[in-house]
């Protein structure tokens, strides 16, 4: 089941992620928190332990103490060293192509997505960060 983590400064985008994850049978866990630097910390804590650490990160680029931008370059280091690469899908309100053009230059963006999410979109993201659920639910 994929663990993922939202980092986003904005309440009622959570809880919009909260909603679209609702009975998503593909997501075991979901963290929410408005400060990168928190998600960081535990990353760096728990690097060597890979079962601890989340499949994917839905991350905002416009936020006031650690820019989204600032996280990329941070866990770009972090990824390099750690048991498990994490996943980052950007959520963000900007459609300018230079934003997206810029988070190609980072290996763990997976995608650029503008929001408001989908339920689909975020779907999709968990069923491909954990394709043996997929396997289970067809056997079954």
């Amino acid at each position: 089941m994929c663990k993922l983590v939202v980092i986003d400064d904005n309440p009622t985008d959570h809880y919009i992620m909260q909603r679209l994850l609702h009975n998503n049978y593909n997501c075991e866990q979901a963290t929410y928190t408005f400060d990168g630097r928190l998600v960081l910390d535990y990353l760096e804590e728990n690097k060597e332990t890979g079962n601890r650490l989340p499949d994917v990160i839905f991350l905002d680029l416009d936020m006031p103490e650690l820019t989204g931008w600032e996280f990329l370059e941070e866990l770009e280091t972090f990824n390099a060293g750690a048991k498990k690469n994490v996943q980052v899908h950007i959520m963000s309100s900007s459609i300018r192509s230079a934003d997206i053009f810029h988070s190609k230059k980072y290996a763990c963006v997976n995608s650029f997505m503008t929001k408001p999410l989908s339920r689909e979109l975020v779907n999709k993201v968990c069923e491909q960060a954990n394709p043996l659920s997929n396997q289970h639910r067809n056997i079954a």
